[in-house]
């Protein structure tokens, strides 16, 4: 089979979008950016060619053991890619410990280790095992950092291994661990992650067809705040602004306005009914009021990106923002926190200000006249969405808002969808 493969290098994430011959989706992949540009855009093109053959599988499992067995099938996969990764940063920490920590402490630090890691391991075994487990970070930084942080305060000793070494080695290691290439593909880990459901008829039959699928790359495009960097000839890169377009036209055929929330900058985009772009605004010299501006605030208060939007819900009284530069942003943050004000409510506004930002850049591109589409990373967070909910209401009136589930992949979408027109 011929696929068209689009690639969006942000600096935050890097997403990947594989197309079938028809111009329809058939992966998509994702991971956090790094400083190894070019391992990032291989992680998120592996993962959306892991999410490409899992819809090839999709039928024949799906006829043989049911829905539900396909989505075991897939906690079962990412199990084993956790797995890999676990034991990777594991071997990292052991090889840095001699260096962080005097001898005399040596054996208390690797019965530590032993004890940290053996419930880590076990807490992903745990989540395989619970279907309606809590929802954690696509990410392993950010999902393995929250949960080795918790643990390390649980277990840390205060006159011995402190939680202050422990999180110390994290640090220090997990950089290296994304900085590597992990056997994390679909051939590496699915006939393990069969073995775990128990290997029911015509499920091996199914998974075998797929890894053995001729998936052909027959065209790609790369985009985004990166594109430079990609392994791509010239003639196959595209600005954001055109990806971000087309793929948000490709989504909701009727938008006539988009707004993205990027990384490092927000976009207002005008279309016409062909996708084509025919106006946009976006900020300039800085990241004030982007998603980076939201991970520095993550960062701040020790918490995930994915649990700001949730927490600032919760608010009953935000407090006013009126600056959302990322240099001022920690100070300004711990003074609110040192006046005994509520983090909800501090988050809750300053999500608004970030969306104040994004309305002013929306007026100069045009306005919004009709249908709408919000995308980017910043559009899955829910406190950005009802304040731009709340602020489209004032501005302009009822207005139709589109927000796919999939908004991140937008400038992904795009990129590939003119990869495919190429070879058309």
């Amino acid at each position: 089979m011929r696929t068209f493969v689009g690639i969006d290098l942000g600096s935050t994430t890097t997403k990947a979008v594989v197309l079938d011959e028809n111009g329809d989706v058939l992966g998509r992949g994702i991971t956090n950016s790094r400083s190894n540009y070019d391992l990032a855009a291989e992680v998120a093109r592996t993962e959306a060619f892991v999410s490409a053959r899992f819809s090839l599988l999709r039928a024949g499992v799906e006829r043989a053991a049911g829905t539900a067995a396909l989505a075991r099938l897939l906690r079962a996969f990412r199990l084993e890619q956790r797995l890999v990764q676990w034991a990777r940063l594991r071997q990292w920490i052991e090889a840095t410990a001699p260096r962080a920590a005097p001898a005399a402490l040596q054996p208390a630090l690797a019965a530590t280790l032993e004890t940290l890691f053996g419930r880590l391991v076990a807490e992903e075994e745990e989540h395989f095992l619970e279907p309606e487990a809590p929802e954690r970070s696509d990410f392993f930084r950010d999902a393995a950092g929250s949960a080795y942080a918790r643990l390390a305060q649980e277990i840390a000793d205060p006159r011995g291994v402190t939680h202050d070494l422990l999180v110390g080695l994290y640090d220090h290691s997990i950089i290296s661990v994304e900085n590597e290439p992990l056997d994390l593909g679909f051939p590496n880990h699915i006939r393990a992650a069969l073995a775990r459901c128990g290997d029911a008829p015509g499920m091996a039959e199914a998974a075998e067809a797929a890894a053995n699928a001729d998936l052909e790359v027959a065209g790609s495009v790369g985009t985004g705040y990166g594109r430079a960097r990609l392994p791509f000839p010239k003639e196959q890169i595209r600005s954001e602004i055109l990806c971000h377009g087309l793929g948000a036209h490709a989504m909701f055929p009727a938008t006539r306005t988009v707004l993205d929330i990027g990384g490092q900058d927000t976009k207002a985009i005008q279309v016409d009914g062909d996708g084509l772009v025919t106006s946009f605004q976006m900020n300039d010299r800085c990241a004030a009021g982007c998603g980076r501006y939201l991970g520095y605030i993550a960062d701040e208060m020790n918490m995930g990106l994915h649990e700001l939007g949730p927490l600032a819900l919760q608010s009953r009284t935000p407090v006013r923002i009126n600056s959302t530069c990322t240099v001022f942003a920690g100070a300004e943050l711990r003074e609110r926190l040192s006046l005994g004000e509520r983090r909800e409510d501090i988050l809750a506004g300053l999500h608004r200000a970030v969306i104040l930002r994004a309305m002013s850049l929306i007026a100069r591109s045009g306005g919004i006249e009709n249908e709408f589409t919000f995308t980017g990373g910043v559009a899955r967070n829910p406190a950005a969405v009802l304040a731009l909910r709340n602020l489209v209401d004032e501005n302009y009136g009822e207005r139709r808002l589109n927000i796919s589930a999939d908004s991140i992949y937008t400038g992904a979408l795009g990129a590939a969808l003119f990869a495919w027109r190429a070879a058309a």
